[in-house]
């Protein structure tokens, strides 16, 4: 059975590295960012729901006495 020639593998993957390398710089080089970038206002509206104005007691499981 003959033996798996590996001696040219680390020149193909470094240069398959190196042009990954260029391909994404030219990739984010060509894309245009905003000057400058300023905060959106967000504006939140608290809806208004009939159990707000409401005191609710909330029994868990745990604080409920033994049976």
């Amino acid at each position: 059975m003959p033996q798996l020639d590996t001696s040219t593998w680390s020149i193909t993957i470094l240069s398959m590295i190196i042009t990954l390398f260029f391909m994404f710089q030219l990739k984010v080089s060509k894309h245009s960012f905003p000057e400058n970038p300023e905060p959106k206002s967000v504006s939140m509206s608290k809806p208004t729901t009939p159990w707000e104005k409401k005191w609710t007691k909330i029994y868990s499981p745990l604080s409920l006495p033994l049976q």
